[in-house]
């Protein structure tokens, strides 16, 4: 009896490991049949060519725009809804040009979406001398885009008031625009008569709020558009300026060509290696270590 313990742990323990080897067997084969099937991963690759635009936002940031006739402003407004046509516009080159008395660009043209809304959020009112120098903001605007090779080149010019400053007339930048071929698109945003808008300035630079008569140009904007093969827009609210620049965004389509390229890769090695190794593992076992055992 004795002797008989002895033996009986190992023999048991080799017998039952035994049992494995025709399950090893039986997945070695579902491996290698796998294998004889051929198994491939297939991808797909999209390659992009935009024909892309360049844009130039000019956006006036004279003490005007601080009018409260939009919530909480005129400029806060016209910045939001600026970030979201940058958005949209994900193959194109856009820029930034801010201007009152003195025009000067914000940002150059890039194709990095975030750094334009970036500048955008920015801007504010004070940066530069009183006034609005329309001519002097399109002017630097059309500066940006005078060296650019794209077929089509824009301008988005944003204002709420008139002429007053500058050494560049509004008509002598749109012709400029007319013979570089850039067209302009321009929007008179807030609303006319009696606004509650930045009447003096303060030592520390804040502004002293009153109610004021509102004076535009809707004539020198749509002679500046139509010169330009443009268009021009008002803008009462919030959602009108949104919705011209949707319109503008619809108007203005990217071409885009997209070529899908398929490529697939062999994988059937990795089953058949599976399947002979599993195979030397139940060989190996079968005549190495259980081969003592007796059936």
């Amino acid at each position: 009896m004795p002797q008989a313990s002895v033996y009986a742990g190992p023999s048991s323990w080799r017998s039952r490991a035994r049992r494995i080897l025709p399950i090893l067997r039986l997945v070695a084969m579902t491996f290698a049949i796998l294998a004889l099937s051929r198994p491939q991963l297939l991808w797909q690759e999209k390659k992009v060519k935009a024909d892309a635009l360049d844009i130039v936002l000019a956006l006036d940031i004279s003490p005007s725009m601080l009018s409260k006739d939009f919530d909480p402003d005129r400029l806060a407004v016209a910045k939001r809804v600026a970030i979201d046509f940058v958005e949209k516009r994900p193959y194109d080159r856009l820029g930034l040009v801010a201007f009152s008395a003195e025009a000067f660009t914000q940002c150059p043209l890039t194709t990095d979406r975030r750094v334009v809304q970036k500048f955008i959020q920015d801007l504010e009112v004070g940066r530069l001398e009183d006034g609005t120098a329309i001519g002097m903001g399109l002017a630097t605007a059309i500066n940006r885009l005078k060296d650019s090779k794209s077929k089509s080149k824009l301008v988005i010019l944003l204002t709420d008031g008139e002429n007053n400053a500058g050494y560049i007339s509004p008509e002598q930048a749109a012709e400029l625009a007319a013979t570089l071929g850039v067209r302009v698109y321009t929007v008179g945003i807030g609303t006319e008569g009696i606004v509650m808008s930045p009447a003096q300035r303060a030592p520390d630079g804040t502004y002293f709020f009153a109610p004021r008569q509102m004076a535009f140009d809707t004539e020198l904007l749509q002679q500046i558009a139509a010169r330009t093969h443009g268009r021009f827009y008002r803008a009462y609210s919030e959602g009108d300026l949104a919705g011209i620049y949707n319109e503008i965004d619809q108007l203005e389509k990217t071409k885009i060509e997209v070529r899908t390229i398929t490529r697939t890769s062999e994988i059937y090695h990795w089953f058949l290696g599976i399947a002979l190794l599993l195979l030397l593992a139940e060989v190996c076992m079968r005549w190495g270590f259980l081969r003592s055992i007796t059936v």
